[in-house]
Formats: structure tokens, C-alpha cells, sequence
């Protein structure tokens, strides 16, 4: 059972995702916070497996909440959740140490998705922000090394094919339908793609890629 903590200061959306949670056997919302402190107060108590933050609420707030929650002696991983897709807070999220940032306008089944692989500890970010995460997380002046460029080197042609894609922000069932094969087909390049680049997550390697010139145009 993957325990959730859902922190949001709108009622109305506590309830949603409560119940869209809950709907799935395998999750569990164990507390609910209003408050960015008492979001950290709660994950200290209660010791989630994930936490659905919100980024505006009173009390801190959750970029600052998700600073303090990942100090925590089990970390739970944060899912940030918010109506807004300004640059400054996807820049803040990803540096706070989350593990994934969607907007609240994410289908529910995505969601749910979204909450068990950042529980498996993979990087969950809504597609159509991918590419402006990167901009702002590598410096435009940033180049790729001579090992980073060796272990591309090493990548099969359907390994790069998925790589572009990956950096240009599709989700593995639509590279599987770009590509004309099954996402599970998708899912076993991408742990591959990782691998030789010695990366822990989605992000790491289309960072990478994203350095190095590949997109889906390249």
C-alpha cells in the first residue's frame, strides 16, 4: 500500500484527489495539510510514502514544505501539483529536490500513474513542460562531456530514436505510437537509455540529450 499525504489549502480539491486516490487499491491517503506547515508537521508524524503538495498555500508554502519534508530521516518523494506553469516555480520544484511536477488539469488516471512511479523513484514532470524544465535547469552555455558523449555513442539507433523523444518531452505511450511500438517496449529502452548513461531518471537523460543536441527534429 502506497500511503499519500495530499497538501492543498482548497477543500474542494482535497476531496478530489482524496477520492481519486482511493479509488486505486494499492493507495492509501493517510493525512490531508492546508498548509505548508502543517504539511511538514503531518509527514513527520505520519511518514508518507508521497506527498501531493501543492505550490501556493499559506504557511510557507510548498516549495518550502518540500525542502523541509526531503530533510525528513525517511523522505517521503513530492509530487507537485498547481494550477500555474511559471517558469520561477518549475525552476524552485526541480531544485527544492522533487520528484515530479504536474498540473492540477492532469487526467486522473495520469495522476495516479504519476503517484506510483515517483513512489518507484522515477522523475515524473508534465510533458508539456519538459522542455522549458531543462532550459532552466542547464546553463545555455553548458556542453556535454567527452564521457557523457561516449556513452551516447554506445546507444542503439532505436535507442537514440527514443532519447529525442524522451527529450522532447513525450510520454512513453507516445513514443510508442510515434515509433509504432508497445509503451512496454518503450519502458525497456528507456531503463536501457539509462543505464549506459548512467542516469537515475527520466530527466538526467533527457537533460543529456537536450545538451547534446538531440530533439526530435535532430
Amino acid at each position: 500500500m502506497i500511503k499519500v499525504l495530499v497538501a492543498d489549502d482548497n477543500a474542494i480539491m482535497r476531496r478530489g484527489l482524496r477520492l481519486t486516490l482511493e479509488a486505486e487499491t494499492d493507495l492509501e491517503v493517510i493525512a490531508e495539510a492546508r498548509t505548508g506547515t502543517q504539511a511538514v508537521d503531518l509527514a513527520r508524524r505520519y511518514l508518507p510514502d508521497v506527498v501531493l503538495m501543492d505550490v501556493r498555500m499559506p504557511g510557507g508554502g510548498g516549495i518550502d514544505a518540500t525542502r523541509e519534508v526531503l530533510l525528513l530521516p525517511v523522505p517521503p518523494a513530492v509530487l507537485v501539483l498547481t494550477t500555474f506553469d511559471r517558469d520561477e516555480y518549475i525552476e524552485q520544484v526541480l531544485r527544492a529536490g522533487a520528484a515530479g511536477f504536474l498540473l492540477k488539469d492532469t487526467a486522473p488516471e495520469e495522476l495516479v500513474r504519476a503517484v506510483r512511479m515517483v513512489h518507484a523513484g522515477h522523475t515524473m514532470i508534465d510533458p508539456t513542460i519538459v522542455r522549458r524544465a531543462l532550459d532552466l535547469m542547464a546553463a545555455p552555455s553548458s556542453r556535454i562531456g567527452a564521457q557523457e558523449r561516449s556513452a551516447l555513442r554506445q546507444l542503439t539507433e532505436r535507442e537514440t530514436d527514443v532519447l529525442r523523444l524522451v527529450a522532447a518531452g513525450l510520454s512513453n505511450s507516445a513514443i510508442g505510437a510515434e515509433l509504432h511500438t508497445t509503451e512496454s517496449t518503450v519502458k525497456g529502452h528507456v531503463s536501457r537509455i539509462m543505464s549506459k548513461l548512467g542516469a537515475d531518471n527520466r530527466v538526467q537523460i533527457a537533460r543529456i540529450a537536450y545538451r547534446a543536441g538531440l530533439d526530435e527534429d535532430g
